[in-house]
């Protein structure tokens, strides 16, 4: 056990890394990282008008630095105002900061990172770290135990790099098949430039992933844990083309990653990595959804939803498990030629419409399948009761991952007599948003579902913050750095769970404790499951 805990906090200073070092390295470069070490504690707004940075931006980098301990972040909601005060470990640290600058260039100026494939011109960039990494880049490791762990600390965060992107690479083309997991292979065997690919299986042969015997190369113990789990990489490394602009995001054109058509496709984010990714990291939340249906749809006839509304459904296989679940494990799956199942797939984005209307006709699942705005039950509502004959109010509404992705509006009530007690930094388009007004804009979001989903309840698994203090005194055990600076830098909000069922309450939609969960079960949990329902 003791081993695959060292395992699986590899993983998430991992994924700090992949993170941290555009950050970090940028605000390096800028001079701010030096001008923190002059000042000792400053305020976020005079690092902004010092530096000509985008503030909301700025707030975010700020608090990723001080989620890995290098910095104190402090936010009064009450004012508004957000403090960044040095830690006795600041200057340490920022002085290491430099050995990130060839990854860093590699991001920027490169698509080593972000590629779909790893080409041969993309393994010979790379070679340079490889051999700087498996060398320590020459760093003399202090005694101090404190310090020699920031030195780690921060030699993991460029491992991340050499890590996360060829592992979604490999895991995404193929070669974490039962086959090569299963036998000795040859590098010949999976890449048409052999002598080039040898020198990743080396690097993995340096990390203790592969063993190597002439030739030949053999997954072993601790290659077998991460290969099973290279699509925990998949999220945070389908948000590096958003790092790739770092520098644009803090101090320049802050709109420009996210002023696309609809007919263009994303540039902040490798959308089919990030179904990749999400699919394997999200399936552990889906059993437990599971045990929630078989209860709901095992009741009395009279007291069990009408049908099941998936909003955001994407491809559908969400929808279609769901069906498969009732169909097969619940008393209503006996019952369904008497008490069909309404089915219902909504998605603001056409092509997802598109693929799951095509997935659940192949399933052979009647469903209707259209366009809906999270942020509109209302007209959702209508087109169901006037196109189809369905009330909303007789269904069981599902989402997962979703209320965090709504599209911002301005609260058009101050609606809250409180101050909000989020520790977020929040965002739209560059502009900072106040913890205040994401509370009231989440008020107002559920306010407008709550007619809707009171008798039958929102069965949500969602994504949270922590505060940046209590995820540094966590390191490697919380992927809570790269959670909230991908979708922070994303204008996308994640609350703390505690303030989404307090906001959910203030909306008369309360949490069923029967079926609350959180993960992992501490107080530094990223992921929840609520039953949102009226009293």
């Amino acid at each position: 056990m003791m081993k695959r805990n060292q395992l699986r906090e590899a993983i998430f200073r991992h994924l700090d890394g992949l993170v941290v070092v555009p950050v970090a390295y940028s605000l390096f470069k800028k001079g701010i990282l030096a001008h923190l070490l002059k000042e000792k504690s400053t305020t976020l707004a005079q690092i902004t008008d010092e530096f000509h940075a985008n503030e909301g931006y700025l707030n975010v980098a700020l608090r990723v630095l001080a989620s890995q301990g290098f910095l104190k972040y402090e936010v009064d909601n009450a004012s508004g105002n957000v403090t960044i005060t040095t830690l006795p470990i600041s200057e340490f640290a920022f002085s290491l900061v430099p050995v990130y600058e060839e990854t860093f260039q590699l991001l920027t100026k490169t698509s080593v990172f972000t590629a779909n494939k790893m080409d041969v011109d993309s393994i010979a960039l790379l070679e340079p770290i490889l051999k700087k990494f498996t060398e320590n880049y020459h760093i003399h490791f202090e005694e101090d135990e404190h310090l020699r762990a920031i030195q780690e600390q921060m030699l993991t965060h460029i491992e991340g790099y050499l890590v996360g992107p060829i592992v979604v690479n490999l895991g995404m083309t193929g070669m974490f098949h039962k086959y090569f997991m299963e036998s000795s292979f040859r590098a010949d065997e999976f890449h048409k430039h052999p002598d080039a690919f040898t020198k990743i299986l080396d690097f993995f042969v340096h990390l203790g992933w592969f063993s190597k015997k002439n030739d030949n190369y053999q997954f072993t113990e601790d290659g077998f844990f991460f290969a099973k789990r290279a699509s925990a990489y998949g999220v945070t490394v389908s948000y590096l083309p958003m790092f790739q602009h770092i520098d644009s995001l803090l101090f320049g054109n802050a709109i420009e990653l996210r002023n696309i058509s609809k007919n263009e496709d994303e540039i902040h984010v490798n959308r089919e990595m990030n179904v990749w990714g999400s699919g394997g990291a999200h399936a552990t939340y889906f059993k437990v959804i599971d045990d929630i249906i078989i209860e709901l749809f095992n009741k009395p006839i009279a007291e069990q939803p009408k049908g099941i509304l998936d909003m955001g459904c994407g491809n559908g296989a969400f929808l279609q498990h769901i069906f498969e679940v009732i169909e097969r494990q619940t008393l209503r799956g006996k019952m369904l030629d008497d008490y069909p199942l309404f089915l219902v797939g909504a998605d603001y984005n056409q092509a997802a419409l598109k693929v799951t209307r095509a997935n659940l006709i192949k399933a052979d699942i009647w469903a209707k399948v259209i366009w809906g705005d999270i942020g509109n039950p209302d007209l959702l509502s209508s087109d169901l009761q006037e196109n189809y004959n369905i009330d909303l109010k007789d269904l069981l509404n599902v989402r997962t991952f979703l209320d965090h992705n709504r599209i911002w509006e301005d609260p058009k009530n101050k609606t809250k007599d409180s101050v909000s007690t989020s520790t977020g930094a929040f965002v739209h388009r560059g502009v900072r948003i106040s913890n205040n007004d994401v509370e009231d804009n989440l008020l107002e979001h559920f306010m407008k579902w709550s007619p809707y989903v009171r008798k039958f309840g929102l069965l949500i698994i969602e994504l949270h913050t922590v505060a940046p203090e209590l995820t540094a005194r966590n390191l490697g055990k919380t992927a809570a750095t790269a959670y909230d600076a991908t979708h922070g830098f994303s204008d996308q909000f994640i609350v703390e769970i505690e303030v989404l069922r307090k906001i959910a309450a203030e909306a008369g939609l309360h949490s069923d404790d029967n079926y609350f969960k959180k993960y992992p079960d501490t107080d530094y949990a990223t992921v929840s499951i609520n039953l949102l329902k009226g009293k």
